[in-house]
This record gives C-alpha cells, structure tokens and sequence, in this order.
C-alpha cells in the first residue's frame, strides 16, 4: 500500500470530496457564506479563496493518498485569511500560530495514522515558514443533529489524537494547540522504530558503509 502527501493547488482541488469541495464555512464569513450557497455555486468561491491565499501566503492545504486514491486532507492558514475564525465562543486565534481550519479522512481509510501523516506535512510547512503553532477549533459533539457548522468543524477527539492539547475549553467549540517542534518530533519516534526493526540503535550504522582496514586486506593477501 503506498501512501504519498501533496500540497493542495487548483489542479488538486477536485480531489476533494464534493461536499467539501463545495462548501465554504470557513472561507467566507457567515453571511457572504449564505449568500454564495444561495447564488448557487459555492464552488467558485472556494477556488477563489484557494487561488487568492496560494498566490498571496502559499500552501494552505495537504491531501493524503492511498495507491492513487484521494484519502483525506487538511486545510490550513492564517487566523486573517479565515473570516470564519472569529465567530466561535473560543476566539481569537493566538498570534503565534496558524489556523488549521478543517480536516477530513475518509472513512475506509480511517485509524491508518494518516491524519497524523497530515498534521505532520503542515508541521513540516509552516516550520519553514517561521510559525510555531498551529491551532484548531474542535467540535466535542460532532455529529449531534444540531450541529450549527454542518459537519465542518472536525472533531475534538480527533485533534487530540493526534497530538493537539486543550488551551480554552468550552462544552462545544474548545480551541486546542499544537506546537510544531512536538508534531516535527514525531519523525524521531518513526526513525527509532525503523533502527530497531534493522536490528541497530545507529544511525550512523544505518548510513555510513563499513570499509574493510587496508589492514585486514593485506592480511588476507
């Protein structure tokens, strides 16, 4: 099973699932976001928006594959960028950090650590980038019948799991942290495993070829 990671452009935009795709909670504030629901054609606006951000911040999104298949994805940017940010009980954002503003795994593909593979290709980023944190706001009822966002705000459970800790609690939208040197850590942990699978604690063994001593050779001779 190959799994790859690519940064969201136009072109991978399709790759979307349709309600996603079409949906446009956080890119707009609430009323402009009813108003292109209501034009008909929220799509637009979304590509809009994804145009907009990549050309004026860059990469705002990842998505996962799973043998060429479309599997889960993230979306990510600056509190400024998302109107939507400041209409939960938690906000604002901290200044430090970055918003990560959805996520998304498909089911089939669920609890194969790929939402950790995501967070962790947005850790990777926005590091280059100079940002230390990013921060979501969770749903800790997702999937009740009154969801007032649609199922857009991810899960609390799910931000957790992967590493997020809880800085404003509330009963329904908590605003949760995850500082990037944890998420770019986790590579350590994977590196580690691989050594003990190789039968080796170094990683200088792993990667320095052993010389036989011009000594030995002559020996030999």
């Amino acid at each position: 099973m190959s799994r790859r990671l690519v940064s969201l452009t136009l072109d991978t935009l399709e790759d979307l699932p349709r309600p996603c795709r079409q949906c446009v909670y956080w890119e707009l504030d609430p009323v402009s976001a009813e108003r292109a629901c209501a034009a008909g054609d929220p799509g637009l606006e979304k590509e809009a928006w994804v145009s907009q951000t990549l050309l004026e911040w860059g990469s705002c999104g990842k998505l996962a594959y799973v043998d060429g298949m479309p599997a889960g994805f993230v979306m990510y940017a600056p509190p400024a960028y998302v109107p939507r940010s400041m209409a939960f009980p938690t906000s604002p954002v901290s200044a430090d950090a970055a918003l990560l503003m959805t996520a998304n795994v498909v089911a089939a593909f669920a609890g194969g650590g790929l939402g950790r593979m995501l967070v962790q290709g947005v850790a990777r980023d926005l590091t280059k980038r100079g940002i230390k944190a990013i921060e979501a706001f969770g749903d800790a009822k997702f999937g009740d019948a009154d969801d007032p966002s649609g199922g857009c705000v991810a899960p609390v459970d799910f931000f957790l799991s992967v590493g997020f800790k809880t800085v404003r609690p509330h009963p329904r939208f908590p605003r949760l942290r995850l500082e990037l040197r944890t998420a770019l850590s986790w590579k350590s942990d994977v590196e580690y495993a691989l050594e003990k699978l190789l039968g080796s604690m170094s990683p200088e063994t792993l990667l320095r070829p052993v010389r036989p001593a011009p000594a030995t050779r002559s020996t030999n001779g």
